[in-house]
């Protein structure tokens, strides 16, 4: 990785799958570092399954060194008691990244595929197939693992677009 690279990791969270994805962003590309799922054992209690995540999300962060993490925010699902289970796993790879020290920043999926594809509305099939495009993949990933590398794209383009306006207004407040 050189000076200018960032490593960046997004997170698909879920109670059975939760996926990851690890992408290097230099300039305006977005480089494939690695990407899957962390599966949970649906037979166990819950607090075991989201030890499951937060042991497997802390071990990525330590083998792969991302310097800024971002996770899908929850929706509402029609079943509240998914949705608390979904924030509960959401909950526990957060703190995973926290106790690492990095930054976490959160995306609504309308945001993710709106950054991805271009279309808030899109589906899971054409976010894998935009994402491989993006990547340079020979073909679409898992659906949990496209979705994370979706969350790292979409938190890249915002923060070089943040960065941007940041130059942009430190150059405008000189010339005045």
């Amino acid at each position: 990785m050189n000076v200018t690279t960032v490593r960046l990791m997004g997170i698909d969270p879920g109670s059975r799958i939760t996926g990851y994805g690890i992408i290097d962003m230099d300039g305006p590309r977005s480089l494939y570092v690695a990407s899957g799922g962390i599966r949970t054992d649906s037979s166990q209690a819950l607090p075991e399954r989201l030890k499951t995540i937060f042991e497997a999300v802390a071990e990525i962060v330590r083998l792969h060194q991302p310097t800024e993490v971002a996770v899908e925010q929850v929706f509402m699902h029609r079943n509240p008691d998914s949705a608390l289970k979904l924030g509960q796993a959401r909950g526990a790879a957060i703190c995973a990244v926290v106790v690492a020290g990095l930054p976490v920043s959160e995306y609504a999926a309308r945001s993710i595929k709106q950054a991805v594809v271009g279309n808030g509305a899109a589906d899971k099939t054409q976010v894998q197939k935009m994402v491989a495009l993006l990547l340079h993949l020979p073909e679409p990933l898992q659906a949990d693992a496209a979705d994370a590398l979706a969350v790292a794209i979409c938190h890249g383009h915002t923060r070089q677009t943040l960065q941007r306006f940041g130059t942009a207004a430190v150059l405008a407040r000189r010339r005045r």
